[in-house]
């Protein structure tokens, strides 16, 4: 196993390098075409979220595949390799595992023990099978990356640690309160139909919001994500689907807006948030002007909510670096921006009455987030899995010359009994068949310990090199170990998800 990742997240780099670097979907699927005909890759799968861009490569030399695997990241984000390089991570076999494995459980989340990461990293597997990128090194890896996860959910209270970034964004706009109380009889635009959207709709039915507007550029998602919200049974929430064109029309009826958009600029302007609300920008996209007073909100279209407890709240997640937040008075409108690159720009929190919530004031928030005891555990099952699979792969590295050593085993016997044959004619069929049978178990008592002590002693570190002893000793033919080896990667039933 030669497991190469190469990335960044929002533990290495800023949350505006991250904005820059993000990768569409149709980029992705070039970036894992790019990197299998680099030279050091034979297999490739990209983990792309709101927070982390990884590349994962089967390579046969580690500072080329480093070297190879560093530069398409920066062709495909357009962000230059000199300027990518200082936030960029490299780990390598079993250090990779080991990430890859923390990621699954959620150990390396913006918020930690959330469960999402596991659908991505299914939808990261999902492509590189489509595009046939993955082989049977990351397909084995992503699936039990999948199953360490599960185990860890499921084994352990990491949930307790953390939320999905949606609730956690949301808690953040309740800045204290509980959610369910400050939720209770708003009116929520959501925009966006995808994974995270959806996550946010639903997130907000059951927190009590009277109404959800659901806009999306394709109308038939907006559509069904409306029919999902509206099934008998559910929370009771008013749904309805609208156009892209009728969200500023929405602005002026809504307390509370998500937006998870895979669009590369802004959604929401800052000047569509000020007419919405009433107010008006200096040309600089400055705080409405003095002389422009905000007017009292309209009860008919914004519901009357007053935000409390602010004082104390962690980090004061609607901060951000370089735009002051809104820290007193009413708010009248409340945007969640859960998109990378950023779908609401900046300059709302600007806005008197506007508080706003992005990925990187999430990021400030989570870092004062408490850790939870199960955290340990979690990270005890992580090792623990990192060691088998470890394991499980330098095992199944042997396994084509174990099978090409019975192969030919299994051919000297026949090519003896067809001998045999030939100096013993008068033979009759039953006394042939118990020679045979005699010779075949000879030859199976034979090579039974060795081949399993072998395989033993290449499942532990080092072991790799057992392969080639054996095909050594035993002069075994070259092509017919990889022929084996072909005939196991191309198992339809193998590694699919």
């Amino acid at each position: 196993m030669s497991l190469l990742v190469v990335g960044l997240s929002h533990r290495s780099a800023p949350v505006s390098v991250l904005e820059r670097a993000s990768l569409a979907a149709e980029t992705q699927a070039k970036l894992l075409q790019d990197t299998l005909a680099a030279e050091p890759a034979v297999e490739a799968a990209v983990l792309a979220t709101c927070n982390r861009i990884e590349l994962y490569a089967d390579v046969d030399k580690f500072h080329a595949g480093v070297a190879e695997l560093s530069t398409l990241l920066a062709r495909h984000s357009g962000v230059g390799l000199d300027e990518l390089t200082p936030y960029l991570y490299v780990h390598y076999e079993d250090r990779a595992v080991h990430h890859l494995f923390s990621v699954a459980c959620g150990l390396d989340s913006m918020v930690v023990g959330e469960g999402q990461i596991l659908g991505q990293i299914k939808d990261a597997l999902a492509l590189g099978q489509e595009l046939h990128t993955a082989g049977r090194l990351l397909n084995d890896l992503f699936q039990q990356a999948l199953r360490v996860g599960k185990r860890a959910h499921s084994e352990t209270g990491i949930d307790r640690a953390g939320q999905s970034l949606v609730t956690f964004g949301l808690e953040q706009l309740a800045a204290g309160a509980d959610v369910t109380d400050w939720a209770r009889g708003k009116r929520a635009l959501v925009i966006g139909a995808g994974s995270m959207s959806s996550l946010a709709a639903a997130t907000l039915a059951r927190a009590g919001v009277a109404e959800i507007a659901v806009a999306n550029r394709t109308r038939a998602r907006a559509d069904r994500l409306v029919e999902i919200l509206g099934q008998p049974g559910g929370t009771g929430v008013i749904a309805r689907a609208v156009e892209m064109a009728a969200v500023a029309d929405e602005l002026t009826r809504a307390d509370v807006v998500v937006s998870c958009t895979g669009a590369t600029g802004l959604v929401l302007t800052a000047e569509a948030v000020a007419g919405a609300l009433g107010l008006a920008l200096d040309p600089a996209h400055e705080a409405p002007a003095a002389s422009v007073p905000a007017p009292p909100a309209d009860p008919d279209r914004h519901a009357a909510w007053v935000e409390n407890g602010t004082a104390g709240t962690v980090r004061q997640a609607v901060r951000r670096a370089t735009v002051p937040a809104q820290d007193a008075g009413p708010v009248r409108l409340a945007l969640l921006d859960l998109a990378m690159p950023r779908d609401i720009d900046g300059g709302t929190a600007r806005l008197g009455g506007v508080r706003l919530v992005d990925i990187e004031s999430l990021a400030e928030a989570s870092a004062d987030a408490p850790m939870a005891a199960d955290v340990d555990q979690v990270r005890a099952i992580v090792g623990d899995e990192v060691a088998a699979f470890g394991a499980a792969q330098r095992a199944a590295h042997i396994t084509p010359t174990v099978v090409a050593l019975r192969t030919m085993a299994a051919g000297v016997v026949a090519g003896e009994i067809a001998r045999l044959d030939g100096r013993l004619p008068d033979l009759d069929e039953k006394q042939r068949a118990e020679i045979s049978q005699t010779v075949r178990r000879v030859v199976d008592k034979l090579l039974h310990a060795p081949t399993v002590r072998v395989k033993q002693l290449a499942s532990e570190p080092g072991g790799a090199g057992y392969a080639d002893a054996l095909r050594e000793l035993f002069d075994l033919d070259p092509q017919t170990v990889a022929a084996v080896s072909r005939a196991d990667l191309n198992d339809p039933n193998r590694g699919r998800s």
